[in-house]
């Protein structure tokens, strides 16, 4: 009967351990990062054509475009109108994204003068860290660090990029994509807009708002809001789901 009985318990204790298991994997599918490898795009004229598909070709087609390397971002093309074409990882999700280590992630970006000036270096200060071996805490420490010490410029005045690629993939979740422009602007900054949350669920407290307050960056540690806005057009002009 006692055989019995500790039986009875040790296979409910295996049982559970499976499901608390199961349950963290839904959870955190990606509970650390990938071998660099599935970060990369093998193809470096690629990478090149994937990061243009972010703006229109009139914007892209003269910008500096950027690859990731093996030790971060290197440029591949020099450009003359000031924009920054790149395809970021997923390491530029907020903090707390169950995404932030996802291999898929591909997010083709152009970024403005303004935006390539002082935000550009808070990606290619994440991504170096991330390829130095850095954990997640210890990338977003440095980056507190630097911000605190005034190593990362202040947020420019007009600083907007365009993410309006056919071709990218942002989230395992839903449809994986949107065209959509998206605008910096200085901590608590209000404008009506819908909110997103770090698992990409949207709430409404403004419906009909076309704006989106995207979770990235909020002060964590960045001083940054980012606010998207939906194109309804993919770059090539073709009609993008809204």
């Amino acid at each position: 009967m006692n055989q019995t009985v500790t039986k009875t318990i040790a296979w409910g204790a295996f049982v559970l351990g499976v499901w608390q298991a199961q349950a963290q994997d839904v959870k955190t599918p990606y509970p650390s990062m990938a071998p660099l490898d599935q970060y990369m795009i093998a193809d470096r004229e690629a990478e090149i054509a994937l990061a243009r598909t972010a703006a229109p070709p009139s914007i892209s087609r003269d910008a500096n475009v950027m690859v990731l390397g093996s030790h971060g971002y290197e440029t591949a093309v020099e450009g003359k109108n000031g924009f920054v074409c790149m395809v970021e990882r997923a390491w530029m999700n907020p903090f707390d994204s169950p995404e932030f280590w996802n291999p898929k992630n591909r997010s083709p970006i152009c970024l403005n003068p303004p935006a390539a000036r002082t935000v550009l270096p808070i990606t290619l200060m994440r991504t170096k860290l991330v390829l130095a071996g850095k954990s997640k805490e210890e990338v977003k420490e440095s980056v507190k660090t630097a911000i605190e010490k005034k190593e990362l410029p202040a947020l420019e005045a007009g600083a907007m990029s365009y993410m309006m690629s056919k071709d990218a993939y942002l989230t395992d979740k839903g449809g994986h994509n949107m065209a959509h422009l998206m605008f910096y602007m200085p901590l608590g900054t209000v404008w009506g807009a819908n909110l997103v949350d770090s698992s990409n669920n949207v709430s409404e407290p403004f419906p009909g708002s076309p704006l989106l307050l995207a979770p990235t960056y909020k002060g964590n540690p960045e001083p940054i809001d980012m606010f998207l806005m939906g194109t309804g057009v993919w770059s090539d002009g073709t009609a993008a789901p809204m």
